[in-house]
């Protein structure tokens, strides 16, 4: 496929930080270290994972989330009124791809898992404010799509891409959902990233991230907002099982939908589409509705992404193929009638922002969606 050259985003979600339209981040940026934010509440036990993490079991009717002023009185909603019809229709299996392990923390039923990475948390926190601008540089391959929607799905490729550990940039693969005015944009968004300078660690590690009416940005319960349900995802964790380069390949299958009942965002994971949580819809003002804008792919960014790049996905080009490039596949969407369905290709713009570094491959739309190979080395060469 003839690869089409993609202008820089409007809106780019990283998964540690949302950098909006020409908005100051650090403006916005009155994040809460999540050890302090569970000091005061009654926790049923710390697990200590492989890596070091370490997570605190909390009842679930006594997460931070429901801290925000946007939440008072909030009823949870412990699984969604109905899925999107064609959740369950199997795609073609081109070739054998192992689910990803998302970090798995055996809270008992009835709790939710919190990341207590005392450390690693003031770490993210101070870097955060000194170095995430509207100066930061920013590189990016995947596709851009603009219709109305009511959620996106995608198979994710994982991988661990290198970024230098004192560079202060990250790396981060992902499905982002937007809609609002310039300055005013709302979003939510799940990935995988690799960010040493703000966690300590080059681990792949999995998030949600959202900005709100409040015009704040937010991810994992690093501030409150989003409700999270599963006993045992813990956000913010290590991912285990990422891809080996020309070696076992391992994805993940997300879904993240409006609620047509109770018109909350959910993310699911997995082949049975288990729920992790949502974002109540008080949260949102333009968002609250519908979509207008969708990225699935990869970017970089930070002080130096631009100048001295890290790498996206598996860190070679696309053009290389099954088992060496990363890819993302059956890209779909959710239409007003709550049926997942393939988008428009008409509607969509697909390239890369520096194809020198970066480059989007193997572009196919069928039945089951779109598929596409996507990364490259960045300046690893």
């Amino acid at each position: 496929m003839k690869e089409r050259l993609a202008t820089r985003a409007l809106l780019v979600v990283s998964c540690l930080v949302l950098v909006t339209r020409g908005i100051d981040a650090r403006s916005n940026m009155q994040r809460e270290n999540s050890s302090q934010i569970i000091t005061n509440r009654q926790l049923n036990t710390t697990i200590t994972m492989e890596g070091g993490d370490v997570f605190g079991c909390i009842d679930v009717n006594l997460q931070p989330s429901f801290d925000h002023p946007l939440l008072k009185d909030h009823k949870i909603q412990m699984k969604p009124s109905s899925l999107p019809i064609g959740h369950n229709i199997p795609s073609p299996v081109l070739h054998v791809v192992s689910q990803a392990r998302l970090p798995i923390v055996e809270c008992p039923i009835g709790m939710v898992p919190i990341l207590r990475n005392d450390g690693r948390d003031q770490r993210a926190t101070h870097i955060t404010e000194q170095v995430i601008n509207m100066d930061d540089q920013l590189e990016e391959a995947g596709i851009k799509y603009r219709d109305d929607f009511y959620g996106v799905r995608a198979t994710i490729n994982v991988y661990g891409p290198k970024v230098k550990k004192d560079s202060k940039d990250l790396s981060q693969s992902g499905i982002q959902i937007d809609n609002g005015p310039r300055g005013h944009v709302e979003s939510i968004a799940a990935c995988y990233s690799v960010a040493p300078s703000f966690v300590g660690d080059s681990f792949v590690r999995f998030h949600v991230a959202w900005r709100g009416i409040l015009n704040k940005t937010c991810y994992d319960h690093t501030c409150p907002g989003f409700v999270e349900v599963s006993h045992n995802v813990g956000l913010g964790g290590r991912i285990l099982l990422v891809s080996v380069y020309n070696g076992p390949q391992f994805a993940i299958n997300i879904l993240i939908f409006k609620d047509p009942k109770t018109k909350n965002w959910w993310v699911t994971y997995g082949e049975e589409n288990t729920p992790i949580g949502y974002w109540p819809s008080s949260l949102f003002s333009y968002i609250k509705d519908k979509g207008n804008f969708s990225y699935w792919g990869g970017h970089v960014s930070g002080p130096t992404a631009s100048s001295d790049s890290p790498q996206i996905g598996s860190g070679h080009f696309a053009s290389e193929g099954n088992g060496k490039a990363a890819f993302m596949r059956n890209i779909q969407i959710v239409d007003g009638n709550n049926k997942l369905v393939t988008p428009n290709r008409y509607k969509d713009v697909v390239g890369t922002s520096d194809t020198s570094k970066y480059s989007v491959d193997g572009y196919e739309v069928n039945n089951h969606g779109i598929h596409m190979y996507y990364g490259g080395p960045g300046n690893f060469v």
